[in-house]
């Protein structure tokens, strides 16, 4: 007989991860509080600014630490639960959640969450790709002081084709000094921030799969409608029942990415906030500058305290005449330190919290909008033409009904005069005595015109009826 392994064994804690998770969370076997622990760590695609990659596991709480976002703002990447497409701009990342795309972009890194998907697979690989291009283009741009022409076309051109060679300007002898030659480059091709790389990367995913979607369903869409116009069928009314389906499904996708995108031109604050790369830069700028002035007050102090001790000793050798001049000039340096220090903090803060010019990421939104626009517009298009056809079958089916009706008429009509002439046929089929019944008097001739004689009456009388009925326009 087999012994199990030992309890010490089986009831062995397994080791917690930096977030509290249980790293033996998933193994068969263990309790279910341990599982639910360790639902909250999910693998991570990270990509670096020099785009390398690697897969990450961790929990809900060491994301917020490393992007410092909220846990709602989680919440809307979460793939168990179904939110609308949103891009939410914070102070220290970018949340995208546009499709099948759910990504938190910072200032040096992204952070993607459905990396193994196959339909996120090529995303990835284009993201990569731009990210490596810019991280060229970068250091071409620090290394390109000296002079040196750089092809800066083809560090962001996306098809070798469509790849135009632009050549940095020469500049003169001594005048090629290191920072104007810094701001040519900028001022010829201003490179993209990080944080707008990988959301370009995303609204040109999202806006492509959307609008191969629309032209695949517009595709599908055209012949199946003009099948049903030319036959009404079973069928071919279930294909279109199913079109139309696909159609509502992909319209409310495009308009909430379009209604976002619009939200965000609308709101320049919202704008604002993704300019990660810059609000980094004044973090630190702010943080050198209060290390000046930590050192600026200390050198203030000195001061103060040299003028201090300079002037008691003035006031006791003029003896004690009542000069109103000897406490002015400590006043006056009292007053220019905090001037000084005043006017230093101002700038620092004024520097924080300017208004950034969103002007760049305006123009690229506004191109990927007018993207998905007209996507929308093409689906508004195809959902016209779906319309069209749906009342150009209700009119056929109108005008059948109206023959059916007309029909009705006519064989209501038909059936009064016959009933009329079977009442004639009633009232000679009694056992009543008539001289039409005698043979001696009445024969086979007398028979042909009864019969012929009532039912020239009942086409006569028919014949009425369908004239009133038309007289009426009750028929065509």
């Amino acid at each position: 007989m087999m012994r199990g392994p030992p309890p010490s064994k089986v009831n062995a804690a397994p080791a917690a991860d930096d977030d509290g998770h249980n790293a033996a969370a998933a193994v068969p076997g263990i309790g279910s509080g341990l599982r639910k622990k360790a639902s909250g760590v999910r693998p991570w695609l990270l990509l670096d600014c020099t785009g390398q990659a690697q897969v990450v596991e961790a929990g809900k709480h060491a994301i917020m630490r490393r992007t410092g976002l909220p846990g709602r703002d989680l919440r809307i990447l979460d793939p168990l639960l179904s939110y609308p497409s949103t891009v939410l701009g914070r102070e220290r990342a970018i949340v995208i959640n546009l499709e099948h795309i759910k990504a938190i972009i910072t200032a040096q890194e992204v952070l993607l969450l459905n990396a193994k998907d196959p339909s996120v697979a090529p995303f990835v690989e284009e993201l990569q790709r731009r990210i490596l291009r810019h991280h060229q283009a970068t250091k071409s741009q620090e290394t390109g002081i000296g002079g040196n022409n750089v092809d800066w076309g083809n560090l962001y051109a996306i098809e070798d084709s469509q790849s135009q060679r632009v050549s940095r300007p020469n500049h003169e002898e001594g005048k090629g000094d290191a920072k104007q030659q810094v701001e040519d480059n900028r001022d010829g091709i201003k490179l993209l921030p990080f944080e707008f790389v990988a959301l370009e990367a995303c609204l040109e995913a999202t806006c492509t799969c959307l609008d191969s979607e629309a032209r695949t369903l517009e595709q599908e869409a055209h012949p199946a409608l003009d099948k049903l116009t030319s036959k009404i069928s079973t069928l071919n009314l279930e294909r279109v029942r199913q079109i139309k389906s696909r159609l509502v499904a992909i319209t409310g996708r495009v308009q909430k990415v379009r209604d976002e995108l619009e939200h965000l031109l609308d709101d320049d604050e919202d704008m604002a906030e993704m300019y990660l790369s810059d609000k980094l830069f004044e973090v630190e700028s702010s943080s050198v500058s209060s290390m000046n002035e930590q050192e600026d007050g200390m050198d203030d102090e000195v001061m103060q305290s040299d003028v201090n001790d300079r002037i008691p000793a003035e006031i006791s050798i003029e003896g004690n005449g009542a000069d109103p001049e000897i406490d002015y000039p400590m006043e006056r340096v009292n007053t220019l330190g905090r001037d000084s220090h005043a006017t230093r903090t101002s700038t620092t803060r004024s520097a924080i919290s300017k208004h950034l010019n969103v002007e760049e990421l305006e123009m690229l939104l506004e191109a990927y909008f007018i993207q998905i626009d007209g996507t929308l517009n093409k689906l508004s298009t195809l959902r016209e033409y779906v319309d069209d056809t749906e009342d150009y079958i209700n009119i056929m089916l109108d005008d059948k009904q109206n023959h059916l009706l007309q029909m009705g008429v006519m064989l209501t009509a038909a059936t009064l005069v016959i009933s009329a002439f079977v009442a004639v046929a009633g009232v000679f089929g009694m056992n009543i005595h008539i001289e039409l019944f005698n043979p001696d008097i009445a024969g086979m001739p007398q028979f042909l015109w009864a019969i012929g004689g009532g039912s020239a009456g009942c086409i006569i009388l028919y014949v009425a009826v369908i004239a009133w009925c038309k007289h009426k326009r009750l028929l065509d």
